[in-house]
């Protein structure tokens, strides 16, 4: 018998060959608006077949405007710490756009729970710091997009912290990018060994499904918005990034 919010019982058919080789990234910034936030820290790490990280960096980034107490309050980084201990915002985030295009590069999946917030904000803080942004990237997984795929009907939040206890993966120190990085990887990992079948697909052919799915999932919200709040909302698209606006 399941009990709501228990961690599920993953199959024992063999999962899909991408989670076996994972790229994880995270970013903790200085807000939520992801063309006028900053980076403050940042994890990128590989992730083997048991989801240990076999290569792991971390930056702090002096993000060269004061971190609103809200955001400390979140990730614990102040402007004082980020001033004193991070390095500058420019060399940081060229760093982080090499270090993804290489793993991208060298055919890992990029794993980024709710891609669109990240990879948007990174694709503007490169133009703002000068450094040639990603563009286009894939293969990218998103566990937040296929979790809510394929178990449509769950009840509750769908915040990595939520995801990462209805898989049974442990987060112990949620919003530090490493630790939620490597959750994320977990928890797609558990997703695939969950899913077998509807994810046996490769990187390529998942990253379009999944920019299908956003977008039917953007239209299910701007419906039910439409319906309880406001006759005129309308939901902003775009995965795994979102467009500039106009």
């Amino acid at each position: 018998m399941a009990f709501e919010g228990a961690p599920v019982a993953v199959e024992t058919r063999p999962r899909p060959a991408w989670a076996d080789r994972l790229a994880v990234f995270d970013l903790e910034t200085t807000g939520i608006d992801v063309e006028t936030s900053r980076v403050v820290t940042a994890n990128i790490s590989l992730l083997d077949a048991a989801g240990e990280p076999v290569r792991r960096r971390d930056w702090l980034a002096d993000p060269g405007v004061a971190i609103p107490e809200q955001a400390t309050a979140v990730h614990g980084i102040t402007t004082a710490h980020a001033q004193a201990e991070g390095r500058p915002a420019a060399e940081v985030v060229a760093e982080i756009v090499a270090e993804l295009r290489r793993a991208l590069d060298d055919g890992y999946a990029l794993v980024v729970y709710n891609a669109p917030y990240d990879l948007s904000l990174l694709h503007h803080e490169s133009l703002r710091h000068g450094v040639l942004p990603l563009v286009a990237p894939s293969p990218v997984i998103d566990p937040l997009v296929i979790d809510k795929q394929l178990d449509r009907y769950r009840k509750g939040k769908r915040t990595l912290e939520a995801s990462s206890a209805h898989y049974g993966v442990s987060l112990t120190d949620a919003h530090d990018a490493g630790a939620d990085a490597i959750a994320a990887g977990r928890v797609a990992q558990a997703i695939a060994s969950a899913f077998p079948a509807e994810l046996d697909l490769d990187p390529v052919q998942l990253h379009a499904a999944q920019h299908a799915w956003h977008d039917a999932q953007c239209d299910s919200f701007e419906d039910y918005m439409r319906r309880v709040r406001d006759p005129q909302f309308t939901a902003r698209r775009g995965w795994p990034e979102v467009p500039p606006r106009p």
